[in-house]
């Protein structure tokens, strides 16, 4: 462990606690800002001014992961899918772009918000790490609540099966890697060291199908069949326009 870190991160301790109810703030704070200036010139601002706040967090945090001093292949490489998730929010935040908004929605509400419940963090604070940890997984959730229910970017069936498609290309080409590479990013090769719901549902590689069939179900179940009643009245709304 580099000597910048003091302590060892622990899941469920009191720090855990207050990061987490900093978090469950953010969201709603996220979502009541989105709502306040939605389809405003302030909109267009706070979105763009987000979106390179995200940015310079994460450049910043990949520049301090590729130093000597840092460096770990295992670890440094921007390919956990929350890193494409990043990417996808800081694209949403400044083009309003569905798909891009709709993949930070999926993987924000679920695999993200698994990784801040138990979180693989080997290094406590205040290592750099901890920080851009905690600020990109938070920031990945707290958009897609910003886009989603503050914003109305909500989800469709079509943004449904292209969500799934770019997670499926992903963990196709990181696996990969991780073969070529001897890495695990996504966890795809092997489960991590810390307990996590992975745990739950058998050994590789059968977890990772478990995984994919639990994601794909709760994508389409919980976090897609809901918008369907507010999506046929937003269309009924436009065609009275008409």
């Amino acid at each position: 462990m580099s000597p910048l870190a003091t302590t060892r991160f622990e899941a469920f301790s009191g720090e855990h606690l207050v990061l987490l109810a900093i978090f469950l703030a953010g969201l709603v704070v996220a979502a009541a800002r989105g709502r306040a200036h939605r389809n405003t010139g302030t909109e267009v601002r706070v979105r763009r001014t987000a979106a390179a706040a995200l940015a310079g967090v994460a450049v910043a945090m990949q520049a301090y992961q590729l130093t000597p001093a840092d460096f770990d292949i295992d670890t440094s490489l921007p390919l956990a899918l929350c890193d494409v998730a990043t990417v996808s929010a800081v694209i949403a935040l400044w083009t309003r772009d569905r798909r891009a908004a709709a993949f930070t929605y999926y993987v924000g509400l679920t695999l993200t918000i698994q990784g801040i419940l138990t979180p693989s963090l080997a290094e406590g604070f205040p290592h750099p790490r901890y920080f851009g940890f905690w600020a990109l997984h938070f920031c990945v959730v707290w958009t897609a609540s910003y886009l989603t229910w503050g914003l109305g970017l909500t989800p469709t069936w079509r943004m449904y099966r292209f969500a799934v498609l770019a997670t499926a290309t992903w963990a196709v080409t990181v696996f990969c890697f991780n073969v070529v590479a001897d890495t695990n990013y996504g966890y795809l090769n092997a489960k991590p060291g810390s307990a996590s719901l992975l745990d739950l549902m058998g050994p590789w590689p059968w977890y990772v199908l478990v995984e994919v069939a639990v994601i794909a179900a709760a994508w389409a179940a919980l976090l897609t069949l809901p918008w369907r009643p507010a999506t046929r009245r937003s269309v009924e709304r436009q065609a009275e326009r008409i």
